[in-house]
């Protein structure tokens, strides 16, 4: 090889191989085909060696440590490019194919004898079906008449089949009558059953005339045959006839005072006889009888034509369609009710719907106008403790107000022309039992003089449509009047009325009706009588709408709680006076309940929940405890946490702070100060001056029992604490703190958190409890004890992360006693040196496995992306395609415009 450039290399070695030059000219006769295609492949062979001596990287040699002369390794030199190619090649012939009929479905099923059966040899299959094929080619040919075999039918042989019979139902013919008629009958030996006579000896041959007058004889008999069943089948279907004319009658009975005369004429009819005794020629005359028959089948006939038919059902109307027409309904009845106020008469097509025709529930009815279950909504207090069974309900008002209320109803009169003190103690925290100055708290609801509130006259009825109050004010002037059970009813129609998809602004005044309805929710739960039987009715329409226009009613609530957190500081503020504000009354409890009732309360983070339980928070954790009002408003705002945490489990310290703070306030017990109460949870008001009375002393406790139901309302407005008022607070806070522990069962510091709460109930002193708060008491006991075992069970001590042992450091050199390297791999033990034997194949295996599974994805990713560029190469020349046709026309029609344009020009100055 010459010395220099590359390009100096490849020169001179394509002009050493003849591959360039000048080529010789010669008149000699041209050289045959096959020896230019000769030449074509040595020169091609020609450039392929020079191609690879000039490429230094087509070829990779391993430096050896000891070059022995003469020694031939395996892997010294290698051709990588070459590999790699041939690594391409392979998998373009099996993998890619593969990769291409990975979707596809099919193929070649080998259904030869005995291929799919392991337990034959290759001989036997071999002499089974050469055994086959000789069997298929001795059968003969399908339609070979002079072949030995008799003729079949269906696979049958025509000789044995039957003799015709008259099977027209199936259309098969008898055996006999082939046998006889069509090829059988004129055969030697095709005797059938009559091959032998009666002495046993061979039965004479029949001659062909007895043949036949036995075939005439059974053609005969079959017809007389078919005759007889044609009669049989025409007498059942006129018996057929007759009932269904006795059943007609019956369908179609005509009225019997105004009977149509007889179709035939009777037996006793003196006119259908003369004198004689002869039937008359009109009774005789049977063409007479058929056209009446005719006449009255024509007459039933058009009367079916007259039958009411179905009639399609309407289509299924759209919300918005919905909406209105329920509208249209209130409007209509409405103006009804003003007509009979004023004496008017209704017109007819008024008076077709009646008075108090109830709607009728369509198929496309969306139950927007449904009674609301009082069972939704138990009060402001229900669910106390998370469950229905066995609780006290704080927030309650109980059957017995309920009772008083509908008592009360006949002074409604005198009462609302009481002082207007009474309407200013309606705000928050100002309630005639706080004795609160005006201003220390902002009312959560603007007070409003005290409405006339007229008794509703005996029979008036109540007006269909109503105006859609822009304020709490303007709603209370529109139920002013109106019972208590009807406002639900009046909500639901100014809902109707002002439906988003009947106009333009509905949409923004009910947003306005959701803040109103909260407003009044506050209102009648306000002291000193919280109506929570009118809240029901309230909450289900709040939901409805909350749900419709969730961002405007989480703005309303947010403001609600900022207020109340606002109060709570002015609160605290003064919180060393014995009568500062800081515990919720009704109005703010009722709030927070509907919080939980509308929004979701397990999220992680929320715009009105989250607000709301660091609301709760606070309370629970700094306001103070004075009376046993604090109290019973504390313990529902641990019901409140205990609804919003059930599902979530997070937990509430200051929930089951209080929770301990008042077993603590309640029970009687032997601690002298907080310093001896065991744990750590805050007790700042324990024997103070104003929560010593708390305590439930003397014997007379033992005969009170803790009731189910506890009323808000009445512990809120409590002057002096009430023995019954303090055992059901007692048993309250017992079985919430109960509840609490199984919440919080999974937690990692459940022992220490309520290890205190045991001990604290292990020192109550039971003498003079009563039998029923004994018994919650040792529930309690036995529930967390067991709780805290399984919890001491499962807590393990913090262990050392596991790790082998870390060696000492050395330097001592390690000698090896042989100083041959292949004496170090070997190892006496034969089973031990064949394991590490195999140990190694396997391990080089998994890495050329390896190897080749990232080649083989190292070529599909190949594969797929160059797919990719064909597609992306195919959308390109296609959209090319179509912009350039949009492209001309555009250019065409800018051409045309242009021409017209100058047309226009030329035109004008002519």
């Amino acid at each position: 090889m010459a010395k220099g450039s590359q390009l100096s290399q490849l020169k001179s070695a394509l002009s050493q191989a003849g591959v360039t030059g000048r080529p010789q000219n010669s008149n000699k006769r041209k050289r045959s085909s096959s020896t230019s295609e000769r030449d074509k492949e040595k020169k091609a062979a020609k450039l392929q060696e020079i191609h690879q001596k000039l490429n230094p990287f087509d070829v990779k040699v391993t430096k050896l440590k000891h070059d022995v002369g003469g020694r031939k390794l395996k892997g010294v030199t290698g051709k990588p490019a070459q590999s790699r190619q041939a690594g391409i090649e392979q998998r373009k012939k099996t993998l890619l194919k593969e990769y291409e009929e990975r979707n596809h479905a099919g193929g070649i099923l080998d259904r030869r004898f005995g291929e799919n059966d392991p337990t034959m040899t290759p001989e036997e299959r071999m002499l089974e079906r050469f055994t086959r094929e000789r069997q298929r080619a001795s059968k003969g040919s399908t339609f070979n008449l002079e072949d030995e075999d008799e003729l079949t039918h269906y696979g049958q042989s025509l000789s044995n089949l039957d003799d015709f019979e008259a099977n027209f139902i199936t259309g098969q013919i008898d055996r006999d009558i082939v046998k006889k008629a069509h090829f059988g009958g004129f055969e030697e030996g095709d005797a059938g059953d009559e091959d032998e006579d009666e002495d046993g000896q061979p039965a004479r041959k029949k001659s062909k005339a007895e043949v036949m007058a036995e075939v005439i004889a059974k053609s005969k008999m079959h017809k007389v045959m078919r005759q007889n069943e044609k009669e049989a089948l025409d007498d059942m279907r006129h018996e057929l006839d007759q009932d269904f004319d006795s059943l007609r009658d019956l369908l179609f009975a005509a009225d019997p005072a105004a009977a149509p005369p007889p179709l035939t004429p009777a037996a006793n009819d003196p006119s259908s006889f003369n004198g004689e005794g002869v039937p008359s020629e009109a009774a005789a005359d049977p063409a007479a009888a058929l056209v009446d028959a005719d006449a009255d089948y024509d007459r039933r006939v058009r009367e079916l034509a007259f039958d009411k038919r179905a009639k399609a059902k309407d289509r299924t109307k759209t919300e918005e369609e919905i909406a209105l027409d329920e509208k249209e309904v209130l409007e209509k009845a409405e103006r009804k009710r003003r007509k009979r106020m004023l004496g008017l008469e209704e017109s007819e097509d008024e008076d077709e719907g009646g008075k108090g025709k109830k709607r009728k529930r369509g198929g496309d009815d969306l139950d927007d106008d449904f009674d609301y279950e009082q069972d939704q909504w138990e009060g402001i207090g229900a669910g106390l403790g998370g469950e229905e069974e066995n609780t006290a309900d704080l927030g309650r008002s109980g059957e017995e107000d309920e009772d008083e209320e509908e008592d009360d109803e006949d002074d409604e009169d005198g009462s609302e022309d009481e002082d207007e003190e009474d309407d200013d103690e309606d705000e928050f925290g100002s309630g005639a039992e706080e004795g609160v100055e005006a201003g220390d708290a902002e009312a959560l609801v603007t007070p409003r003089k005290a409405a006339s509130k007229k008794k509703p006259p005996r029979g008036a009825e109540l007006p269909f449509t109503f105006p859609c109050p822009s304020s709490h004010d303007e709603f209370l002037d529109i139920v002013d009047g109106i019972a208590d059970k009807d406002i639900a009813t009046v909500i639901q129609r100014i809902r109707t009325l002002y439906h988003p998809s009947l106009g333009v602004g509905n949409k923004a005044k009910l947003q306005i009706l959701t803040n109103v309805l909260i407003d009044h929710a506050l209102c009648v739960t306000a002291p000193p009588k919280p109506n929570f039987t009118l809240l029901n009715s309230i909450l289900p329409h709040v939901c409805a709408l909350t749900k419709a226009f969730p961002t405007q009613a989480a703005t309303y609530f947010v403001a609600k709680l900022t207020l109340m957190d606002k109060n709570l500081r002015r609160g605290l503020s003064t919180s060393l006076e014995p009568k500062s504000k800081t515990w919720p009354g009704t109005s703010e409890l009722s709030l927070l309940r509907i919080v939980g009732a509308v929004w979701s309360t397990s999220d992680l983070n929320h715009v009105v929940v989250s607000p709301t339980r660091l609301l709760m928070g606070s309370y629970l954790g700094l306001a103070r405890v004075r009376s046993l009002s604090d109290i019973a408003s504390g313990l529902f705002l641990c019901t409140l946490f205990y609804q919003f945490e059930e599902v979530s489990k997070r937990l509430v310290p200051e929930a089951i702070n209080f929770l301990a703070s008042t077993i603590v306030h309640l029970s009687p017990n032997e601690y002298k100060n907080a310093a001896s109460l065991p744990g750590n949870f805050p007790t700042a008001d324990f024997q103070s001056d104003l929560t010593a009375p708390l305590r439930i002393r003397g014997k007379g406790t033992k005969a009170i029992e803790p009731r189910e139901r506890v009323n808000l309302s009445q512990m809120l407005s409590a002057g002096s604490p009430a023995l019954q008022d303090k055992v059901d607070l007692l048993a309250t806070a017992i079985e919430l703190l109960r509840r609490f522990g199984v919440l919080y069962k999974g937690l990692d510091g459940f022992i220490e958190l309520y290890q205190p709460m045991l001990e604290i109930m292990e020192q109550f002193d039971q003498k003079n409890l009563s039998p029923g708060l004994k018994s919650r008491i040792i529930t309690f006991k036995d529930e967390i004890s067991r709780l805290l075992n399984f919890a001491r069970q499962a807590r393990r001590p913090l262990l050392l992360q596991a790790h082998k042992p870390i060696p000492l450091a050395t330097f001592v050199p390690k000698f090896d006693s042989s100083s041959s390297s292949f004496l170090k791999f070997s190892d006496p033990d034969k089973d031990r040196k064949e394991a590490a034997k195999l140990r190694s194949q396997y391990k080089q295996e998994r890495k050329g496995a390896i190897r080749e599974l990232r080649k083989d994805a190292r070529f599909l990713a190949g594969v797929q992306q160059q797919q990719q560029k064909e597609k992306d190469s195919a959308y390109k020349t296609s959209m090319n395609r179509v912009f350039g046709s949009l492209e001309g026309e555009r250019a065409e029609q800018k051409r045309m415009d242009r021409e017209n344009q100058r047309d226009k020009k030329r035109a004008g100055k002519k």
